[in-house]
């Protein structure tokens, strides 16, 4: 019981070493990831489209 109430007490002091974001850098971040994530998706479902065209003419 001990060694856990020394790690947690060690967590807590790390937690408090964290260098927490901003609301603003928080927000830019996650503005970044959605968009990314869109592109990505938008990227992969064209040549996932453009591959199965090529595979229709070629078995067609």
């Amino acid at each position: 019981m001990k060694r856990f109430q020394n790690y947690i007490r060690d967590v807590i002091a790390e937690l408090r070493k964290v260098t927490w974001p901003t609301r603003e850098e928080l927000r830019g971040s996650t503005i970044t990831v959605i968009l990314f994530s869109l592109m990505s998706t938008v990227f992969v479902f064209l040549v996932d489209y453009a591959l199965g065209q090529l595979v229709h003419l070629l078995l067609s």
